[in-house]
């Protein structure tokens, strides 16, 4: 489709639901989180949780609020999902030592563990998602979305 022929689209209609973007994305995203269902149950995790662990294995000790984009999740349920994961040991809160307003997360041993346990399967579902497709057309397919999310992002990050 050419930029004319994309400035001529009305409607959602006029497009389809297989040409817009955001659509697709939120099907992917809801199949892969679907197929982590059974493992996030067995490890008590909700999907917030588990993006949260995900997210602290990489940046661990980051602020609340850089998680709650990290995840993709709204700071007040990111807030309850942290109160259940430093409960059951997996996430410890600390003081950020240069703001005592903000406070930092890192994962616990046992927080290590859990997402250890769960990454085979995240592993497994992402792999799944690209059946088929080679690795350039894969490497494309992701600079495209970085590229998307530097286009629409609110952060530095």
């Amino acid at each position: 489709m050419t930029g004319k022929e994309i400035a001529e689209i009305d409607s959602l209609g006029d497009m389809g639901l297989d040409g817009f973007a955001p659509y697709l994305m939120n099907r992917i995203m809801g199949r892969y989180n679907a197929a982590l269902q059974e493992e996030m149950s067995k490890l008590g995790l909700t999907t917030p949780q588990m993006r949260s662990l995900a997210v602290l294995s990489v940046r661990d000790g980051i602020l609340i609020r850089e998680l709650a984009v990290y995840a993709v999740v709204q700071q007040s349920t990111l807030s309850r999902g942290l109160d259940t994961l430093a409960q059951n040991g997996l996430v410890l809160r600390q003081p950020d030592p240069d703001d005592s307003r903000a406070t930092r997360i890192f994962l616990t041993d046992a927080g290590r563990e859990a997402f250890r346990r769960l990454w085979p399967h995240m592993s497994d579902a992402y792999h799944a998602m690209f059946v088929g497709i080679e690795g350039d057309e894969k490497q494309a397919f992701i600079g495209t979305l970085q590229k998307v999310l530097k286009n629409i992002r609110k952060h530095d990050f």
